[in-house]
């Protein structure tokens, strides 16, 4: 019987990193599974005192049938996976690692955008396919392009990333608002603070999502706010999935009512195939990457161990629960 079980390690070490580290801490103790289904978690995870996930639901049915289990380490930012006040209430720690992935991600909302405002793909292959070697001039043009100088982004969550990404931004040479409860005051100059979601979406030309998932935050972009968005704005997501109502995404874009969007997330991972945005050429869906850089990885691996070893020492760090 293993005292530390991971449901889902094939994701976070992807084939060029391991678990030394945590072996290290607890030497034959520790089973990794690559995939755990729903239904194998509790025959997978009986008996053990720690049990890491990164995508795997831990639910309080689950947590019932675990009456071994004093630890959950979340191995990402977000814990919508995890039944917290259940975890509370059974005295179970839950912890997660905060931040590790923010240069990653800002960098791939970025890369979205400027893939979108300079047809970056579509050029690339057309220009393989011979488009432009075929051209009677010297610049081949079958997209329009887009300065993003002095343009609106739209902010939607100024946590650590959505920071990061707005001071691109500037860099850019963008304007800047952003949703957040932060004052005025404390934010950065170049950013401005939005009355409210409506003021944000009817004003950019960008809007970005960095909030969590929460009751409150799921379905917050739906059809009423994607016809407050101007005609010729952009939606990016590299948050969470049921941030976004996606058939109602899938309509604006197929109706013309908005200019394109970049998703790096999805409701349900990974997408049923007829998911209407996979068929729509103004939407840019990458399959949940914005994480996954080496360097990403290894600071959550880092940062999990870590919290693993203040628990083990009485003085847990990174808690959202218990």
């Amino acid at each position: 019987m293993s005292r530390v079980v991971v449901l889902d390690g094939y994701a976070t070490v992807a084939g060029d990193l391991d678990w030394s580290a945590l072996h290290a801490l607890f030497p034959g103790e520790v089973t990794v599974y690559e995939r755990t289904l729903p239904g194998e978690v509790v025959d997978r995870a009986a008996g053990a005192e720690l049990v890491l996930t990164n995508k795997v639901p831990l639910t309080a049915a689950m947590m019932e049938c675990l009456p071994a289990l004093r630890y959950i380490g979340v191995l990402a930012t977000g814990v919508n996976i995890v039944d917290v006040e259940a975890a509370a209430a059974r005295g179970i720690v839950v912890t997660n690692v905060p931040a590790y992935s923010t240069p990653s991600v800002a960098q791939l909302a970025i890369a979205h955008l400027l893939n979108i405002t300079n047809a970056v793909a579509q050029y690339a292959t057309e220009a393989r396919q011979g488009a432009w070697s075929r051209s009677p001039d010297f610049s081949y043009l079958s997209e329009p392009v887009m300065e993003l100088a002095g343009k609106v982004m739209g902010i939607v969550g100024y946590g650590a990333i959505g920071a990061r990404v707005a001071g691109i931004a500037l860099a850019l040479g963008m304007r800047v608002v952003a949703l957040t409860s932060k004052p005025q005051s404390s934010l950065p100059a170049g950013v401005t603070r939005a009355e409210d979601l409506d003021a944000l979406l009817a004003t950019a030309d960008v809007v970005s999502l960095h909030c969590p998932l929460t009751a409150s935050t799921r379905g917050m972009i739906g059809e009423r706010e994607l016809r407050l968005m101007k005609p010729t704005a952009i939606l990016l997501n590299t948050a969470r999935g049921p941030l976004v109502d996606e058939q109602a995404l899938a309509d604006a874009l197929s109706q013309g009512r908005l200019l394109a969007a970049g998703l790096d997330v999805m409701t349900l991972e990974p997408p049923r195939e007829d998911n209407p945005l996979l068929r729509e050429p103004r939407c840019f869906v990458t399959p949940h990457i914005g994480w996954a850089s080496r360097e990403s990885r290894e600071r959550l691996m880092a940062t999990t161990v870590a919290n693993v070893e203040a628990y083990l020492a009485g003085a847990p760090v990174n808690v959202v629960a218990g």
